[in-house]
């Protein structure tokens, strides 16, 4: 049974950090990229940041230069460091796993809630 468990996630300040982790299990994670995604109220998901098998990372627009994905095959489990935020930033953030390269998402994680106060 494959697992994907979001933490990490809260209420901060305008300007704040926060660091979302993501454990898997139940796969192979060393051959999974993975990803994360946001969802805010009324706006469709959106990827955030994603990290290949190798390490190349990609992000969006709106997050480049304040968040950075990372991942650790010896735990199971990848991260999401995020820095100087934003009210605009506050979504459920879920993250992905998907087999290789392949373009879609094979396995979510239930999500996390993160609020960024103004």
């Amino acid at each position: 049974q494959v697992q994907l468990v979001e933490s990490g996630g809260g209420l901060v300040q305008a300007g704040g950090s926060l660091r979302l982790s993501c454990a898997a299990s139940g796969i192979i994670f060393s051959i999974y990229s993975m990803d994360w995604y946001r969802q805010a109220p009324g706006k469709q998901r959106e990827l955030v940041a994603a990290i290949t098998t190798g390490g190349r990372t990609n992000y969006g627009d709106s997050v480049k230069g304040r968040f950075t994905i990372s991942r650790d095959n010896a735990k199971n489990t990848v991260y999401l460091q995020m820095n100087s935020l934003k009210p605009e930033d506050t979504a459920v953030y879920y993250c992905g796993a998907r087999r290789g390269l392949r373009p879609s998402v094979d396995y979510w994680g239930q999500g996390t809630q993160v609020t960024v106060s103004s």
